[in-house]
């Protein structure tokens, strides 16, 4: 009797599980055979020219880089392509350097025209120029993370480039709108030799008359002596003039701007290319998980982020922002986002970026720093504007002068 019930019970179990056993294989089966999203490539290209360490250094202090921008490029593949596991697209960044002494344009031409869409160029603004005007009808979008130049901004814009660094003119406006704020008014502004420093002092003029400041005295940089042995004495001399507020120095390249401090013939802060300098990026810079980012830098290259690599960070983060939002890697409906009012990229400093209409300039916050603290993020609390406080920083849309409709693909 007992066996007869335990026949009975053995059965009913197997009638009752056998639907669902194959029920759980023909499931199996279906989820097996379904297809896997195919996962698109986005191919960006790295253009920069290769950097030869200057015969002439102020001083051995800070090590040459010959690679600034590269890294920060690869630190962005890596945060776009742990956003694409998600939206099945890999990005792949390719490297391109030009010698020092080579055509950029010719090594353009050979390795990189009609290969890519999408090129990061970190050059100079004559190389930049050259290359954007080759591929002017082309199906390519440039992402210039090396200049600073007003022009390629203005006169000299292009409509198939964008640009990452803040221009010289946000630069000067964000010192400037701090000056204002802590009555700086006056100024003695000195000028280096280097065509360089004559662009920033340009700049520097149109920030004094757009805020209502005075330069009381202006003097071109000019000594040849070997400063680190007769600063003392000769820069007293030099800074001998009427009452100002603050020294501001256009002196791009560091020949000189370093020993003006505490060597003036007044007391009075510096301001410019040394001393309180207005920069993309800082390594004091802390706010905004910026040390998050400055961390996984350091991590990976063991040395701190510069602009070059912050703009080259930013042209990557551009692209995958936009590829991920479109769901696409399309060059139109890329370069249509970039271009619209939706597209906003987080760049660790509070505002949210975006590119200018009108001349493709990335509006940004700009940091205000000394050479060991964060002074200041400009624009400064009580600079108004009717659209974005950020436009209150260079050139705004009534004062431009690109005449270009900017890049937009097939149209």
């Amino acid at each position: 009797m007992n066996n007869f019930f335990r026949y009975i019970f053995v059965f009913s179990f197997a009638f009752i599980t056998f639907p669902l056993v194959a029920a759980t294989k023909d499931k199996s089966k279906i989820n097996t055979a379904e297809p896997s999203s195919a996962v698109q490539t986005i191919d960006i290209a790295y253009l920069n020219q290769e950097l030869t360490q200057p015969t002439e250094m102020l001083s051995n202090l800070d090590p040459f880089i010959a690679s600034k921008g590269f890294e920060g490029a690869e630190l962005a593949i890596s945060d776009n392509n742990t956003t694409g596991q998600f939206t099945h697209q890999n990005f792949v960044l390719h490297k391109f350097s030009v010698p020092p002494e080579s055509s950029a344009l010719d090594f353009f031409k050979q390795n990189i025209a009609t290969k890519f869409h999408y090129v990061i160029i970190n050059l100079n603004a004559a190389n930049a120029l050259a290359i954007s005007d080759f591929t002017a009808n082309s199906d390519t979008l440039f992402f210039d993370a090396g200049t600073v130049d007003d022009a390629l901004r203005n006169e000299q814009c292009r409509a198939n480039t964008l640009h990452l660094l803040p221009n010289r003119a946000m630069k000067a406006d964000a010192l400037a709108q701090y000056m204002m704020k802590k009555r700086w008014s006056k100024w003695f502004l000195v000028v280096g030799t280097q065509p360089e420093d004559d662009l920033f002092a340009t700049a520097l003029k149109r920030s004094a008359k757009r805020f209502g400041m005075k330069i009381v005295t202006e003097k071109k940089w000019e000594h040849t002596f070997d400063a680190r042995k007769n600063a003392q004495s000769d820069i007293s001399v030099f800074t001998q003039s009427d009452d100002y507020d603050v020294l501001v120095v256009a002196d791009e390249q560091g020949l000189f701007g370093e020993y003006l401090a505490y060597r003036t013939w007044l007391s009075r802060p510096i301001i410019g290319t040394q001393g309180l300098v207005a920069t993309a990026w800082h390594s004091t810079h802390e706010l905004w998980g910026a040390t998050q980012i400055q961390h996984r830098f350091q991590d990976l290259v063991k040395r701190n982020m510069e602009e070059q690599d912050y703009g080259a960070y930013l042209a990557v983060r551009a692209i995958g922002e936009a590829a991920t939002r479109t769901k696409s890697g399309d060059l139109k409906m890329v370069s249509d986002y970039l271009h619209s009012s939706q597209f906003t990229l987080q760049g660790y400093k509070g505002n949210a970026l975006s590119f200018r209409a009108w001349d493709g300039q990335l509006r940004q916050p700009i940091l205000l720093a000394a050479p060991r603290s964060l002074v200041a993020v400009a624009p400064i609390e009580g600079f108004l504007h009717p659209k974005t406080e950020l436009d209150t920083l260079g050139f705004d849309q009534n004062e431009s002068e690109c005449k270009v409709i900017m890049y937009k693909s097939g149209g």
